[in-house]
Order: C-alpha cells, then sequence, then structure tokens
C-alpha cells in the first residue's frame, strides 16, 4: 500500500521506522515545521524528518490545513495528489479537518498513548502516571474530526510500574504503537478486516489528558506520599517537579523513592533525614518520600551521593 505518515516526536519516529521496513511504500512524511531549540536557537528538524531524510522519503512541513486559506487548501491538494491508500498519524500536533481524513482511500489511522476513551487529548501518558492508573497502552483508531474520538481498531496493555516516569512509559508506548501500527497494516486485507471490526468509543468513559503547565508541577507537601511520587515520576522529563528554594529559585525534583523514614510531629515538606539514598522529606499523610536526584538553579542534576555530600540542605529544613 501507499502510505502517508505524519508525525513529529520520537514516539512517532518508532512507528514510522517500523513501516519503512515494511514492504509499504512511504509516499511522504509529513511533520511540524522546524523549531528553534537549544541555547543557540538553531532551526532543529522533528525526529520525524530527520529519519524520513535520511531514508530519502519526501517531506512536507505545512502550517495548517484550514480550508479558509490559499496556503491550507494548497496543502490539501497537495496530499490529495499523493493518492495514498491511508495515512497515519502520531503525535503530529496539527488539527486534520474532515477533508483531509477523508482523501486517503481508507481514511486516516492514528496511534494513540492510551487505552481510549480514557485519556483522551495532549498528556495521555503524563496522566495515566499521575492518576496512579495500574494499566495504559496504546489505541489504534480510524480518525474523526473530534479530539480523539475516532473508532478503535486494535489496542496493546502495558502495565504502569512504580518505577515507571514519563519517559520510561514513552519509550515502551512507543515501542508498542510500531508494532500495533505494523499488525493492522500487515496487509490490505488486514487492515479492512480491522476496519470492519471498528468499535466505537463509549462517550461515558471519556476522561481529557489536558495538557501540561509549569505551574502545576510545584509540588504541594500537604498531599500524601503517594500522590506526590506520582507527580514527580509524571513530570520527568518535562516540565519537571519543583519545590521553592526561596521567592526566586527552584529547586527541581527529577527522581524518588519510598521512604521509610519517620519523625513524631514533622510538619509536611520537614527533611527528616540526608543519607546515602537520598533526602527524606514527610509528607501531608505523615508518609515520608525519598528525593533521589534534585537540580538546583544553573547546576546539573544531583545523584543520591551528590546530594548527601554537597550539605546544600539539611536536617530540619521545611520546603514550602
Amino acid at each position: 500500500m501507499n502510505i502517508i505518515f505524519a508525525g513529529t516526536p520520537e514516539f512517532a519516529a518508532s512507528a514510522l521506522a517500523a513501516l519503512i521496513h515494511t514492504e509499504h511504500r512511504i509516499v511522504a512524511v509529513y511533520t511540524q515545521p522546524d523549531r528553534k531549540a537549544g541555547r543557540g536557537q538553531k532551526l532543529s528538524a522533528s525526529a520525524v524528518k530527520q529519519l524520513a531524510l535520511a531514508h530519502d522519503i519526501p517531506v512536507y512541513q505545512p502550517l495548517h490545513f484550514k480550508a479558509s486559506t490559499e496556503e491550507g487548501l494548497a496543502a490539501q491538494q497537495q496530499l490529495a495528489e499523493l493518492n495514498a491508500d491511508v495515512m497515519v498519524v502520531a503525535a503530529y500536533g496539527l488539527i486534520l479537518p474532515q477533508a483531509v481524513l477523508d482523501l486517503p482511500k481508507y481514511g486516516c489511522l492514528n496511534i494513540h498513548a492510551s487505552l481510549l476513551p480514557r485519556w483522551r487529548g495532549a498528556a495521555p501518558i503524563q496522566r495515566a502516571i499521575a492518576a496512579g492508573d495500574a494499566l495504559t497502552g496504546v489505541t489504534i483508531m480510524k480518525m474523526a474530526a473530534g479530539l480523539d474520538t475516532g473508532d478503535m481498531m486494535f489496542k496493546t496493555n502495558c502495565p504502569i510500574t512504580a518505577t515507571d516516569n514519563s519517559a520510561r512509559l514513552h519509550d515502551k508506548l512507543a515501542e508498542q504503537g510500531a508494532t500495533a501500527i505494523t499488525a493492522v497494516l500487515s496487509s490490505e486485507q488486514t487492515l479492512q478486516d480491522y476496519l470492519a471490526q471498528r468499535e466505537v468509543q463509549d462517550e461515558t468513559l471519556t476522561v481529557y489528558a489536558h495538557k501540561l503547565t509549569k505551574t502545576e508541577a510545584q509540588i504541594d507537601w500537604h498531599m500524601p506520599a503517594e500522590q506526590i511520587d506520582r507527580l514527580i515520576r509524571a513530570f520527568n522529563p518535562w516540565p519537571v517537579a519543583y519545590t521553592p528554594l526561596d521567592d526566586t529559585q527552584n529547586l527541581r525534583i527529577w527522581e524518588c523513592q519510598s521512604s521509610a523514614a519517620t519523625q513524631a510531629n514533622a510538619q509536611p515538606g520537614q527533611i527528616i533525614a540526608i543519607d546515602q539514598h537520598g533526602v527524606h522529606v514527610v509528607c501531608g499523610d505523615q508518609h515520608s518520600i525519598c528525593l533521589s536526584s534534585l537540580q538546583w538553579p544553573g547546576a546539573k542534576a544531583f545523584n543520591a551521593l551528590q546530594i548527601s555530600q554537597s550539605n546544600k540542605l539539611s536536617v530540619g529544613h521545611i520546603f514550602a
């Protein structure tokens, strides 16, 4: 089959790499325009674009597909001329109007990193961890005009472990997404079979994974230890959990683990021990959490040993 692939970050690149190694023909790749990145603010190509160029696949980077503008209409016409059998979409970042969804012979398929209809939206991996979900996975759906509302065709399951942060879970789901989409597209007949058996989402089970913000990454030490642990893991690698050091500086918290340390009448946010495992802090339920990787402003992240040797924190200090 002739396939158009649309995606931008590493999650999408994993799926594109898998499809490149099938017998299908990737006729074009669509990805977000190059963005400025790094300290030098140089234009940087997306992971998907870099992979496509390495395999001599044509790359298109329209700003949008809106029919209300000449640019959007031109982008739609360009896509239509590719005469694709199917379009695969993974973390693309642009809204596709119904006119685009209808262009390929079999429509557009989306690789979504959750078990729909739970966690529709922008941050399904992070929200699943933060909510304490025991299970997530990947859903392949036939795209509709709404936000992740399309009919479900294929699902995989992925347990969320107590050591998973968003980066680790992302990598697991990226691998599952690549496997899932190649299974659905193993042949044209297989695709037809999955389309014929697709399942409508139960709207009563819908939960939205709203976009992450930097402000919600501030830790409230009055929360239970288990909830704080989940938030630290959910916000790694972005926006990274933090606690204020003073009115202008924040201490970033990259990693944590459970702690058995206790102290009677300790306040939420109070450091009750510092050892080779990290910094033990009391939480709102009087259970403790051990912060094992911390980053001070202008410095690299410290591991537990470096923290204990730095003398930057002391027992008795109370985080706000």
